[in-house]
């Protein structure tokens, strides 16, 4: 393993009204993406959200992958990446699903892959990162996991988007939140350098 880059936490989570149901169901995806800035010990919040007017949970967990890497990545930038979501489906298919379809020539053993551009659109963003993908039960509390659940379901019922990385009201959130009695844990602190250690890559999608 090369020394370290920077290091960047990202919490995503997506949403989608109606999933699973017949017709257009709309969804949303959110991140909330944490850093230091010059070597101090401050945390900088960053949001990002987007929506579709007709999709599926999966469908939006892959784009919360998509947007919130690639705009990681923009202008050359590489990072080491903490990435938590409470889907089994990014989790499960970074570290483990991806390795057996690209050895089956990018098919499962029940036939084609769903969602499969959106892999390769996934994959392609982590490229220039070194990522290790943490899953977090949904809905248990953890606070920045609560509120990258908040940018996505608000993102869906408004069909909105918020066009990039964005000064994050977590902050202001947070507050309301306790104020009308929710009951989050304590934001978790910013991960340890030291202790991080990367999954290996999801192998290379064909061009």
């Amino acid at each position: 393993m090369s020394g370290p880059r920077e290091l960047v936490a990202i919490y995503a989570d997506e949403s989608c009204i109606g999933n699973g149901r017949d017709g257009e169901n709309p969804g949303g995806a959110g991140a909330l993406v944490e850093y230091r800035r010059d070597g101090t010990a401050k945390t900088v919040r960053r949001d990002i959200w987007l929506s579709e007017p007709g999709t599926t949970n999966n469908r939006m967990a892959l784009r919360s992958v998509i947007a919130s890497l690639t705009h990681l990545g923009a202008k050359g930038a590489t990072f080491d990446v903490l990435f938590t979501t409470d889907s089994r489906y990014i989790v499960d298919g970074m570290t483990e699903w991806t390795h057996g379809w690209a050895r089956r020539g990018w098919t499962r053993k029940g036939g084609a892959i769903e969602n499969l551009e959106l892999w390769f659109a996934a994959i392609r963003a982590t490229e220039p990162h070194r990522v290790r993908w943490q899953w977090v039960r949904g809905h248990a509390g953890h606070a920045q996991n609560e509120y990258a659940n908040h940018l996505a379901t608000s993102a869906a019922a408004d069909q909105s988007a918020s066009g990039g990385l964005i000064a994050s009201r977590f902050e202001d959130w947070a507050a309301e939140a306790q104020l009308a009695g929710a009951r989050h844990a304590a934001p978790s602190g910013f991960p340890d350098h030291d202790t991080y250690r990367p999954h290996p890559p999801p192998p290379t999608p064909p061009r």
